[in-house]
């Protein structure tokens, strides 16, 4: 069965993480199905919702297996990760995340790239990275809410619930899963509303386009020191 779900309904195309038994953690083999998606879109697609299959939207980065891999692989999957996240950060349609359960690490900031974001009322949000010294989408998450905020919530990993994340400015309306039909078809509406050409204008000039030093940022995090001996540590907490 595949790891991504893609469905297509006119200018409306919905990708699925579907690891639910997983809670949908970000394989190798999930993150590269998830860039083939990407690069099958065309002009006419004006709207990607992202979404997960299940009780949760994603848990993050998948650490199975993670101590037989070499350092080279393992930090070429947190590269590819966030080549994803930049992608979608300025992906030339509007974004639409609809989170539910948990919604940690790599998930959550695959929540925070789109450009909306509607969470349930029981979902959690918490980004760890940190306590691995992992620099993965800290940027982006200032820009979304803060640079103060975003230091407190990276610096102490905290859990992050619907209430707050909707006062943090992380999610822009909380809103049970009966409902997110209605909400995709509100944002379908306002996608179409500007001509391509002008979408991408406005995105171009809205997000600050930090690709280069992110990168930089992450791969001088995966170098630093021994990266397993870090992953270790922080999965023994």
């Amino acid at each position: 069965m595949s790891e991504l779900l893609v469905a297509r309904e006119g200018a409306v195309v919905t990708l699925t993480l579907n690891r639910p038994d997983k809670a949908n953690a970000l394989s190798a083999a999930l993150v590269e199905e998830l860039h083939q998606a990407l690069d099958g879109l065309d002009e006419g697609a004006r709207l990607l919702v992202l979404r997960g299959a299940g009780k949760n939207f994603c848990a993050g980065f998948d650490f199975g297996g993670f101590e037989e891999a070499g350092i080279g692989e393992l930090s070429w999957r947190f590269v590819r990760i966030e080549q994803l996240l930049q992608r979608l950060y300025h992906a030339p349609c509007a974004t639409l995340a609809l989170a539910q359960g948990g919604c940690f690490g790599a998930g959550a900031d695959l929540l925070a790239v789109c450009g909306e974001r509607i969470c349930a009322p029981e979902t959690r949000l918490r980004m760890p990275g940190w306590k691995f010294g992992l620099a993965l989408g800290t940027r982006r998450l200032a820009a979304r809410i803060g640079a103060e905020p975003a230091r407190r919530v990276l610096g102490a990993a905290q859990v992050v619930d619907a209430a707050s994340a909707l006062q943090l400015g992380l999610v822009h309306q909380v809103a049970d899963a009966a409902a997110w039909p209605d909400c995709v078809t509100r944002a379908a509406t306002a996608a179409v509303s500007l001509s391509p050409m002008a979408q991408a204008q406005l995105h171009g000039l809205t997000l600050a386009d930090t690709r280069a030093a992110d990168m930089a940022a992450l791969v001088e995090s995966l170098t630093g020191s021994d990266l397993k001996a870090r992953i270790r540590a922080f999965r023994a907490q």
